[in-house]
């Protein structure tokens, strides 16, 4: 069964509310089909926890989930949730309007091609102030304040993301966008099983002779490459949008990777969502159980997709797409 929190919220609400009212003003039906539609939400979310308990999950967290204060404030409340069900949690967090307003702000050029930031090194400069100062440091302190732990992490520290290059297929030269080629999996597992859920920013460091280059990276591309390495139970890529979409603008709930790859060549996916799929099923390819591409825009989107599926663990089959071998 699926089921959305925000029934499960109001069917925990109505009980209250009936249980407060005199026992002649409810009928036995009434009373019979309120307790036995929480008993099964209340049912599937515990298969959800019992299947889930211990592994890893990996989220990636932007867009309008990260710039509206209300969504900012649930999103970290989940996360606090989560790790009190004993799920290990880490955040990959991107923050492009923040990029975009301090490079308006300080008159550095930048633009798209494919769905990356063209980097150069100036831009660079600015994504790593913005991403791995403020942004950063607001998304571990919310979890943290939300009654969970968190420490944040640049990509650069410990060498947590080591990049090189990343080749446009086109040609287009990128500048300093990385290619994660090694992710350090002993620091990220170290704090998860200290119970703290590490937020990295996407900013990685050059290997060998480029040790010392800064390069940016797609947070989606990054988020992909690190539940990959950690072999995690789950992937979401939070978007602005409701998932994957067909031609006709209607929500696509489940996709196979050979599915993905048609709907990247007959061009219905396109731009910025192309690096999500992408990543998506590379991670599936690594070892990762399922992928979601999950709208954050809904209110406690992380509880919705990773609870609401039960054992199955294919989400409400509302919030968004997901991807599977």
């Amino acid at each position: 069964m699926k089921l959305s929190l925000t029934i499960l919220i109001s069917s925990i609400s109505s009980i209250a509310a009936f249980t407060s009212l005199p026992q002649s003003h409810i009928s036995p039906l009434t009373s019979t089909c309120l307790f036995n539609e929480f008993a099964n939400h209340a049912s599937t979310i515990a298969s959800s926890v019992n299947s889930l308990s211990g592994q890893t999950i990996v989220i990636k967290y932007g867009g309008n989930a990260m710039t509206s204060p209300e969504l900012s404030k649930g999103f970290c409340d989940d996360i606090a949730t989560l790790q009190k069900l004993n799920m290990r949690v880490v955040v990959v967090h991107g923050g492009g309007p923040q990029i975009a307003s301090m490079l308006d702000k300080v008159g550095v050029e930048s633009r798209f091609e494919g769905g990356m930031r063209v980097s150069s090194a100036e831009v660079v400069d600015v994504a790593e102030m913005v991403l791995c100062g403020s942004v950063n440091k607001q998304i571990s302190s919310g979890i943290c304040t939300a009654g969970g732990m968190a420490v944040g992490l640049s990509g650069r520290d410990a060498n947590l993301l080591q990049c090189t290059k990343l080749l446009n297929k086109d040609g287009i030269d990128l500048g300093n966008v990385g290619q994660v080629q090694s992710v350090n999996t002993s620091l990220l597992n170290q704090l998860l099983d200290m119970g703290i859920t590490p937020v990295v920013s996407p900013i990685g460091t050059g290997m060998d002779d480029e040790a010392d280059v800064a390069y940016n990276c797609n947070a989606d591309v990054a988020a992909g490459r690190i539940a990959g390495e950690l072999k995690a139970s789950r992937v979401l890529f939070l978007t602005d949008i409701a998932g994957v979409l067909d031609k006709e603008m209607k929500l696509l709930k489940e996709l196979s990777i050979q599915d993905v790859e048609d709907l990247i060549q007959d061009e219905t996916i396109t731009g910025g969502m192309i690096p999500k799929v992408t990543y998506a099923t590379d991670a599936i390819k690594l070892g990762v159980k399922g992928a979601f591409i999950t709208d954050g825009r809904v209110p406690h989107a992380v509880l919705n997709e990773i609870l609401a599926g039960g054992a199955d663990g294919k989400g409400s089959g509302e919030g968004g797409t997901i991807i599977t071998m």
